[in-house]
């Protein structure tokens, strides 16, 4: 950490300077790091930079010419101009912040977060935040709210809302600091749970992708917009419980409710007015930015950085970076200062990865392992889902099986997968033996850390969602809790037992032009059928399901009024009356029942995509 190779130790004419914290856990490569690079400059003269971002860093091997001085409190990262690298000078620390870009002319830097919040927050303030889980989180200015004893009873609208005592959990842990939440899934903090089951917090669960919206709309000057998501299902209809109350008896009652929401049909498909999403503050999360606010985010934590930093009346963005203005070339920026007020250091930059996952060469801790102990019945769910991946196509997986099914891509086969929170060209999880290290900047939707393919692309969760709901994603595949004869999924909520949210699945199975197939156990675990005359539990889409696959077989829905289900693949070892036996609706069946494996299928494989 923070080591300086001389050239005593280095044995060359040229200082180089070793900046920045390593991961903890590969601390010991030091040694046999400097070594390397040794015989590196030895042979070709390049020199190595380990940005500073405080307790996590980025490698990058570089070649350059120039000597680097050593300023305490700053580090050296370059742009690439032609032939010709540009050293930009950095700043993270919060005391050569404020004497450095404090008085310079037109600057909006600030060290004193209090004194922002003493002019522009008070009580009942509404508060939209950046941050997907906890990438991109402005983690500062959370840490300055929650000890701010000033504004309570706040309304925070968030993606997500973090976990037990970190992130935007942090706020929870304060009595009275927040009244009311709005966010698309809430899963990962059992304190928020708690509180919203025994009536001390208000919750208003959202579409992923219209919650970016509202805030994008918001800073767009559009009062509202129409959007697929949730038609036709208590999203839009009304009746969702947004808080509840414990009465004398003790039986848990729901005590506010949504309202109606206002619908359109637009060429026959019904769409639900959603209203722009203003906020008196706005926190946001940003990589780099310079004096005049221009920003810069970093892989998946711009997520809805971006959206969120137009929604507010009054935007403050904590930076990792700090740069003087006409350091950024115009074409670098991804957000305009134009919508930034303030800049304020990230001296809170923790970075937690929420589900560390990594692979290694010759072992058994990636895809491999991942599906090492599933079950047959799982498996073959697993590898009949594969089947689905065309060439070229645009996929979202879901979580669990839908995302072990990239493992199984049929060979020749090439696909693209695109996460919800702002990645397309999602990779498979870091390789240790090929030194990829986990990037707290890069997750996919299930916020497990990833790497990104060649060509693969960033971008804010409006724009992700953008591509959903304009039909470029090809296929979507997820899990469900119920699926009807119409085609009708449920997969969200379990009334006054579960409450996770629907993240972005009302967006992803409303989309046009994509096929949606949902992968499930046939029947829960109490044997009771999974596959309906009508679901019971509140809709995530309705009409939306093409296929479904279980373990025991795979339903084709036809989504017109009444077409209901038809039996196109069966199971080895099963026959039809089984089917029947398991199912609580009538179905069809194909002229043609072929096995939805082959028999010698039906096993563990080698993984082979």
């Amino acid at each position: 950490n923070n080591n300086t190779f001389t050239k005593a130790n280095l044995k060359t004419n040229k200082y180089y300077r070793f900046t920045g914290n390593m991961f903890h856990q590969h601390r010991q490569l030091s040694t046999a790091f400097a070594a390397t690079l040794r015989r590196n400059i030895a042979d070709t003269e390049r020199r190595l930079l380990l940005q500073s971002s405080s307790s996590f860093s980025t490698l990058a091997i570089i070649g350059l010419t120039e000597r680097q001085t050593q300023t305490p409190c700053s580090s050296t990262f370059y742009r690439q101009s032609q032939s010709t690298l540009i050293p930009v000078r950095s700043y993270t620390d919060a005391n050569t912040i404020k004497n450095k870009f404090t008085s310079s002319q037109n600057s909006k830097v600030v060290t004193n977060v209090k004194s922002i919040f003493e002019k522009h927050l008070f009580n009942g303030a509404s508060i939209n935040i950046g941050g997907f889980g906890l990438g991109g989180i402005p983690e500062t200015l959370i840490h300055e709210l929650q000890g701010y004893d000033a504004a309570k009873d706040l309304t925070i609208a968030s993606l997500t809302a973090g976990v037990d005592g970190f992130g935007l959990g942090k706020l929870f842990e304060v009595d009275g600091k927040v009244k009311r939440v709005l966010a698309s899934y809430v899963g990962e903090n059992k304190n928020f749970e708690n509180m919203f089951f025994n009536g001390k917090l208000e919750v208003e669960l959202t579409p992923q992708g219209t919650l970016a919206g509202r805030m994008h709309a918001a800073g767009a000057g559009m009062p509202a917009f129409y959007s697929p998501a949730g038609a036709g299902t208590i999203y839009s209809e009304g009746g969702l419980p947004i808080k509840y109350k414990r009465t004398d008896d003790g039986t848990l009652e729901v005590d506010i409710e949504s309202p109606k929401r206002e619908t359109r049909v637009f060429d026959g498909k019904e769409f639900v007015m959603e209203e722009a999403l203003h906020a008196d503050i706005s926190f946001v999360k940003a990589y780099k930015a310079d004096t005049r606010g221009n920003l810069v985010f970093r892989g998946t934590s711009r997520n809805a950085n971006p959206d969120a930093a137009m929604s507010g009346r009054i935007c403050i963005a904590e930076v990792e970076h700090i740069v003087e203005a006409g350091e950024l070339k115009p074409d670098e920026v991804h957000l305009p200062g134009i919508y930034v007020d303030y800049i304020i250091p990230a001296t809170h930059n923790e970075k937690k990865i929420e589900r560390l996952k990594t692979s290694h060469d010759g072992d058994e801790d990636g895809a491999e392992k991942s599906v090492a102990n599933i079950g047959s019945a799982r498996l073959r769910m697993i590898k009949r889902a594969a089947k689905e991946f065309k060439n070229g196509m645009y996929v979202n997986l879901g979580i669990g099986i839908p995302t072990m099914a990239s493992n199984y891509i049929p060979s020749g086969v090439h696909i693209e997968l695109q996460a919800e929170n702002g990645l397309l060209g999602l990779g498979p999880y870091p390789n240790i033996s090929k030194r990829e290290h986990p990037d707290a900047d890069f997750i996919n939707a299930g916020k497990e850390t990833v790497t990104a393919i060649k060509g693969a692309s960033t971008f804010s969760s409006s724009d992700s969602f953008n591509m959903i709901r304009g039909g470029h994603v090809d296929l979507t595949i997820l899990g469900g809790l119920q699926v009807s004869k119409n085609g009708d999924l449920a997969n969200w909520i379990i009334p006054g037992k579960l409450v996770k949210g629907m993240g972005g699945a009302m967006d992803l199975v409303s989309a046009p032009r994509a096929k949606v197939v949902v992968t499930m156990d046939h029947v829960a675990k109490n044997g009771s059928p999974k596959i309906l005359e009508e679901c019971s539990l509140p809709l995530t889409g309705k009409g939306v399901v093409d296929r479904i696959i279980t373990d025991m077989c795979v339903f084709d829905c036809d989504r017109s009024k009444g077409g209901g289900l038809t039996l196109v693949e069966i199971a080895p070892g099963l026959t039809v009356e089984d089917i029947k036996n398991a199912t609580d609706c009538e179905f069809k069946v194909a002229d043609d029942l072929p096995l939805m494996v082959d028999e010698e299928e039906d096993g563990d494989e080698k993984i082979v995509g």
